[in-house]
């Protein structure tokens, strides 16, 4: 029996004014921010997702709850070092995440390096460990016509026993 996991997430989040862009909890300067309970930070949402999934966790809304006011503007790298917490508590060790922003603009190129270390010094991880990838979805759907941003990842769960 292997003692491997895999696990998708996925998550949309609406581009709005007068809200901070933050992604991969980097802040990037930008006309609009994303719209949420938490920080809405689309990327780190993803990749909850893909964590609490390979592990059964079930999922951030479960975990924290968007109706839960203790949640309300928090970084969702808090809520990340709390899913690392978690996922360390049931015997699960990260062996790679590989997550992508699905955006038309603003170009995340400089700040891609900066969310994989964030990301891993959240989970108490290697930045080589976290790769993170962008791409626009030319000009088409809500994330082409820069009303909104997604992002997928897939994370790989190593069980200790």
């Amino acid at each position: 029996m292997t003692n491997l996991r895999i696990g998708h997430g996925y998550d949309v989040h609406r581009l709005v004014d007068e809200r901070k862009l933050v992604l991969g909890g980097v802040e990037i300067p930008w006309e609009k921010g994303l719209l949420g309970h938490s920080d809405a930070d689309v990327l780190v949402h993803a990749v909850m997702d893909a964590l609490t999934g390979a592990s059964r966790l079930g999922d951030i809304g479960k975990l924290f709850p968007d109706t839960d006011p203790a949640y309300a503007g928090i970084s969702s790298l808090k809520l990340l070092a709390e899913v690392g917490r978690l996922l360390e508590e049931n015997g699960f060790v990260v062996v790679n995440i590989d997550a992508t922003l699905l955006a038309q603009a603003p170009k995340v190129g400089p700040y891609k390096q900066q969310m994989a270390e964030n990301m891993a010094a959240a989970l108490n991880i290697r930045p080589e460990q976290v790769n993170v990838k962008a791409t626009t979805e030319e000009g088409l759907g809500f994330t082409g016509d820069g009303s909104g941003m997604a992002a997928h990842a897939v994370a790989l769960l190593e069980i200790m026993e």
